[in-house]
């Protein structure tokens, strides 16, 4: 088997394992990430509807700074946006990406930013 059919079989058995979890959870919205090598993007999702609520990113966001730092100001951004549509409590699903860096930097800003994660 090659490298990266391994690489991809890993990714998939990741996300599986961290959204089985999520599943049984339908009453909170989830916090879905995506992070690309320049740029992260965030968005509340409503679990029962499907449909985005609220979503935020490194594009919308004028940020300066390191990596991190921009994610975990999208974080709190992410969290304004929420408050203001009512929502206090997420699930936070970081899909493929490992709790690690960026992402949880993200989750440190929305945590700051007043969400119960």
């Amino acid at each position: 088997m090659s490298v990266q059919k391994k690489k991809k079989i890993r990714t998939l058995r990741r996300v599986l394992r961290v959204r089985k979890t999520l599943r049984n959870n339908l009453e909170f919205p989830k916090v879905s990430v995506f992070r690309s090598l320049k740029h992260i993007y965030a968005q509340i999702v409503d679990m029962k509807l499907g449909k985005t609520v609220v979503s935020c990113s490194s594009l919308e966001v004028p940020t300066t700074g390191s990596k991190k730092e921009v994610a975990r100001s999208i974080g709190l951004e992410l969290a304004k946006r929420a408050k203001e549509q009512g929502i206090n409590t997420v699930i936070f699903d970081r899909g493929r990406y490992l709790y690690h860096g960026r992402v949880m930097e993200l989750s440190e800003g929305l945590r700051e930013g007043g969400l119960k994660i």
